[in-house]
């Protein structure tokens, strides 16, 4: 059962936590929002959200012990989902915060977007491009999802790209490896191909 999941909500101070969480309830999900690491690390599931600029959400990590608890995660192979910047401070530096160090956990840097005439950032529904299957996007390749950014990871290995979409040009929308994924859009302001979305990690979580 769905329900039978118990995920984290990591909590600290930069992400849109209240939405991630009744949209994760919504699919069945028992949810923890926490501050606290070793709540995290007891979780069957992690989700780490994630709004604002790249450096500030790295210093709230550092500063709650939780870039530590990501990496564990990461290595001991609980299933874990980043969202919009929860995505981009997987990787290992962003051209908003130079000098900022990422979680690493994914190779390859975060871009802004330089798209001419075009607005940054970059508002509104686009579709969903899956590269390469993945539990996380079962059935939602070609769906539309709600953005808000104005930087886009480049992942440095072509395996690490789960899916793209198009403003301007093509640009990494998902990224993962192994029991990572991480999508740059807000599933939670997604309808019902977001609340998919979630549903599909927690049967991932239950799979892992």
């Amino acid at each position: 059962m769905a329900d039978s999941v118990a995920v984290a909500v990591i909590d600290y101070d930069a992400g849109n936590t209240l939405s991630v969480t009744r949209a994760l309830e919504k699919v069945g999900a028992r949810v923890d929002l926490t501050a606290d690491p070793e709540r995290v690390l007891r979780a069957d599931a992690v989700v780490l959200p994630g709004v604002g600029a790249f450096g500030d959400c790295m210093k709230k990590l550092a500063e709650r012990g939780m870039d530590e608890a990501c990496r564990e995660l990461y290595a001991g192979g609980r299933p874990l989902l980043g969202v919009c910047v929860g995505l981009q401070v997987l990787f290992e530096g962003s051209e908003e915060s130079p000098g900022a160090e990422g979680l690493g956990i994914l190779p390859g840097e975060v871009a802004r977007f330089d798209v001419g005439a075009l607005k940054v950032p970059h508002m509104g529904w686009n579709q969903l491009e899956a590269a390469r299957e993945h539990p996380v996007l079962d059935g939602l390749d070609g769906e539309a999802f709600y953005f808000v950014h104005s930087y886009y990871p480049e992942p440095s290995e072509r395996s690490d790209l789960l899916g793209t979409a198009e403003y301007g040009a093509r640009f990494c929308a998902a990224a993962g490896r192994e029991n990572l994924a991480a999508v740059q859009f807000h599933p939670e302001k997604s309808s019902s191909a977001g609340l998919r979305l979630y549903e599909n990690f927690l049967k991932w979580a239950r799979t892992s």
